[in-house]
């Protein structure tokens, strides 16, 4: 997406960074120690897009999720891809049929999830994934979740009414390593959307499983709060505790790819919500959102504070949110995801809408190009999540070429003497 749309978007008031992130790692995976100095080595995963394309989780054996903008038709388009290492598949063709997909999620097995266009009209007019809000080339398809492996991109279902009658859109979201799946899908109930939204039904946060490795995925709706009729679950740890917010329909926001206004962060612990509260706001700014979590149970994302005008990254842990602040001079930060470390990922943005990434841990906010060791023309401008290892992916802007690159950084530790 272009600087202006997201100076639009930001503008509105909402940000999740772009992305939502969940760290996927073993815990016997040693990371630097924090008695250490941490510095990263910038690994350059390659062109996304001259618009922003971005990829959006890392696993402990280095796979990454995301997409990449590429030509077609009388514009570009959206493919879903994954990385290995530095090596980049996509996998968006054939994929469910459309023009379009997105990879949000990988486990450490390589089997994705995300959102792929099926190639048939919306039979309610629908531009549910957001592809032509986007900018995309795209003739507003029905918009399904779907699980890749083995080569093959296959459609998960989505919510039934009493009828049998199935919701027409969704999203997948993240994969743990069990692969329990989590994202939301449309149902068939008439949802009161505002003036300007194409979406006209309910969606709802949901995880799918499998109960034996022969069955197939079946779906279950997760509950949202406080009676809110929408929501999306967008991660997920080994555990299958969920996190994501619930609220009311809205205008599709290109910042967070929903069109949620996000009013309540919630975990979702053996299936039932936990509401993690707020940092003061009432979720109309910027939102309350829950956008990672671990596997011991810390949960971060971002909250509309008590100025109205402001929304902070937060660090949700034994029933209290911590405010993250910003970095300084910043006006508003969003948290991305968190490791079992406790080591946070994030995004700080100031008042003119630059953007930078950031790393939190024991208290302290740091901008993450200050940590680069050695030199890169890359702007390190999200940083989306973080695995076992310490190591985290995000988008960078290089200023030379004009063009967004998806990048790796590797902690490297020196002495702090």
């Amino acid at each position: 997406m272009s600087t202006k749309t997201l100076k639009r978007a930001l503008t509105a008031g909402s940000l999740l960074a772009l992305l939502a992130g969940v760290t996927l790692g073993q815990e016997h995976i040693s990371a630097p120690s924090n008695a250490l100095s941490t510095r990263y080595v910038i690994q350059d995963l390659g062109v996304v897009g001259p618009v922003v394309g971005q990829p959006f989780v890392i696993t402990a054996n280095e796979y990454v999720a995301g997409l990449a903008v590429v030509p077609g038709g009388a514009g570009s388009v959206s493919h879903a891809v994954y990385w290995h290492g530095t090596s980049l598949r996509d996998i968006s063709s054939p994929g469910l049929g459309g023009p379009n997909s997105t990879a949000f999620g990988i486990n450490v097995w390589g089997q994705v999830v995300g959102e792929a266009e099926n190639g048939a009209p919306d039979p309610n007019g629908e531009d549910f994934c957001g592809f032509q809000a986007l900018g995309f080339t795209s003739k507003a398809d029905s918009c399904l979740p779907y699980l890749f492996q083995d080569g093959v991109m296959t459609a998960l279902p989505t919510l039934r009414d009493d009828s049998a009658k199935s919701g027409v859109n969704g999203q997948a979201w993240q994969i743990n390593t069990f692969g329990v799946t989590v994202g939301s899908s449309e149902n068939t109930t008439s949802d009161t959307c505002p003036a300007g939204s194409q979406q006209k039904f309910q969606f709802k946060p949901v995880v799918w499983l499998k109960l034996f490795p022969w069955s197939e995925e079946r779906i279950h709706e997760l509950q949202t709060v406080s009676g809110d009729p929408d929501g999306v679950a967008v991660a997920v740890n080994e555990r299958g505790d969920a996190a994501g917010a619930s609220g009311t329909c809205g205008l599709f926001n290109a910042i967070n790819l929903f069109n949620l206004v996000p009013r309540h962060a919630i975990l979702w612990q053996y299936g039932k919500p936990v509401d993690l509260g707020n940092l003061g706001g009432d979720g109309l700014f910027g939102g309350i959102f829950a956008s990672g979590l671990n596997n011991v149970g810390q949960v971060v994302g971002f909250s509309d504070t008590t100025n109205d005008a402001s929304f902070h990254a937060f660090l949700w842990e034994n029933g209290h949110m911590t405010d993250l602040q910003t970095l300084p001079g910043d006006a508003y930060s969003t948290a991305t995801a968190i490791s079992d470390r406790r080591v946070v990922t994030g995004v700080s943005v100031d008042a003119n809408f630059n953007i930078r990434a950031f790393i939190w841990q024991n208290g302290n906010m740091q901008d993450l190009n200050k940590l680069v060791a050695g030199t890169t023309p890359l702007s390190l401008q999200t940083a989306c999540s973080i695995n076992a290892r310490g190591e985290i992916d995000g988008i960078a802007y290089d200023p030379t070429t004009g063009e967004y690159h998806a990048y790796k950084a590797i902690p490297r530790t020196i002495d702090a003497d």
